[in-house]
């Protein structure tokens, strides 16, 4: 078998553009693991992609592979990889380039970590994305300490459904917003407050040591929230306003430590690994909301668009 089946798209558009179209399976190179696909979760960015919103960044040669994580079974290993054996469960991540919608991906080897063994491959993906962000933003960006209270804008989706996890592993006090039917799910995960995002003035939250935006929408007023000394993080600016957003961003930089922080997520076999054992721990739980077979890619970017999500949209591969 020289070919496999891939998530692709030949404009961009509206979901129905996705298409599963054949692909070469990919060579490796000395470092890299050829890896079996079986679970891939989809990602806000994925959606942003598909329609057009980050051409700048992604260009406009067609057709266009999608997916950024995946979960599965290492299928060849490249003769300079080490630390990783065929037939071992593992997942990881694509980096800032996508194609993990796939049977088959090649990655470098310090791109991948050993899955939980306790969970399944749908589960495992759901908290991968979330938790190395989460991490990187409570710990690398904000440095969260214990005690500190922290607010998580967007709690129900695939990264806030995850950050909450992590912010009270990580001991902080969690105040959550959601939707209005979503609100005993977020406590359920740990939230220690749960506030209906659309009945809730930002100005009666109160102030807090530490601020994850997931929606990238009123960055400047969300900062104000910020305590003295707080820190916020931003995992993404607002696509609708892209100057604006990026202008917003930039200008909070006066504020020094009260800046709004951004980064690109890019994690590691380490940072990967930190993961499996806090699932492998049950510190931190699957959040699946959905799971759809590759051919139904369309519905999975439908569903996370239409809102109201908790956890992840997953795309099961067989």
């Amino acid at each position: 078998m020289s070919e496999m089946r891939a998530a692709l798209f030949g404009r961009f558009g509206p979901p129905e553009v996705l298409y599963v179209g054949k692909r070469p399976i990919p060579t490796i190179t000395p470092g890299q693991v050829l890896v079996r696909v079986h679970a891939v979760s989809v990602n806000g960015g994925e959606l942003l992609d598909r329609a057009g919103k980050l051409r700048l960044i992604t260009g406009r040669t067609f057709p266009k592979a999608t997916g950024i994580d995946f979960a599965g079974e290492v299928a060849e290993v490249g003769p300079s990889a080490t630390g990783v054996r065929t037939g071992d469960r593992v997942w990881g991540g694509r980096g800032r380039s996508a194609g993990s919608m796939a049977e088959y991906v090649a990655v470098d080897a310090h791109r991948i970590a050993r899955a939980p063994k306790n969970l399944t491959p749908v589960q495992a993906i759901s908290l991968l994305a979330g938790a190395t962000t989460s991490v990187t933003a409570f710990r690398d960006k904000a440095a969260l300490a214990p005690g500190e209270r922290l607010l998580v804008r967007g709690g129900s989706g695939g990264v806030g459904s995850v950050a909450i996890q992590i912010g009270k592993l990580f001991g902080a006090h969690v105040v959550a917003l959601a939707g209005a039917t979503n609100l005993d799910f977020v406590r359920g995960l740990g939230a220690d407050e749960a506030l209906d995002y659309r009945t809730t003035p930002l100005s009666e939250l109160g102030r807090f040591d530490v601020i994850l935006d997931t929606a990238g929408t009123q960055q400047s007023r969300l900062r104000r929230l910020l305590a003295p000394g707080g820190r916020m993080v931003a995992i993404t600016p607002d696509f609708s306003k892209p100057l604006a957003s990026l202008a917003t961003i930039l200008a909070s930089t006066v504020h020094g430590s009260g800046r709004i922080r951004i980064f690109s997520g890019n994690p590691g076999a380490q940072q990967m690994a930190e993961i499996t054992r806090y699932a492998e721990r049950g510190d931190i739980v699957p959040v699946v909301d959905t799971v759809h077979p590759l051919d139904h890619i369309a519905d999975a970017h439908r569903a996370l668009e239409a809102g109201g999500v908790r956890g992840k949209h997953i795309i099961q591969i067989m």
